[in-house]
């Protein structure tokens, strides 16, 4: 007998989830460095810890992508070709 669930649900599912929240680079830079400073002390034997760690990283990456992404579109919008 399995013990494995039959389904499972993503963390993000962009389907359902709709656009990532963008916020200003410099702001998403700052955010993604506190929660790498606030999750890297987390104990790797505790699963409950885990999850949380993996969320909130997976939040930060993903709004801190979507920053980078927006600051790319809009130099390119605006003619800018510096990196």
């Amino acid at each position: 007998m399995s013990t494995e669930p039959s389904a499972h649900t993503p963390l993000y599912d962009p389907k359902t989830d709709g656009r990532t929240y963008a916020p200003p680079l410099d702001s998403a830079l700052a955010r993604a460095r506190k929660v790498l400073e606030e999750k890297a002390g987390a104990n790797i034997h505790d699963h409950d810890e885990m999850l949380r760690a993996a969320v909130s990283l997976e939040m930060r990456l993903r709004q801190l992508v979507a920053a980078i992404d927006e600051d790319a579109s809009q130099k390119q919008q605006s003619g800018d070709t510096r990196g």
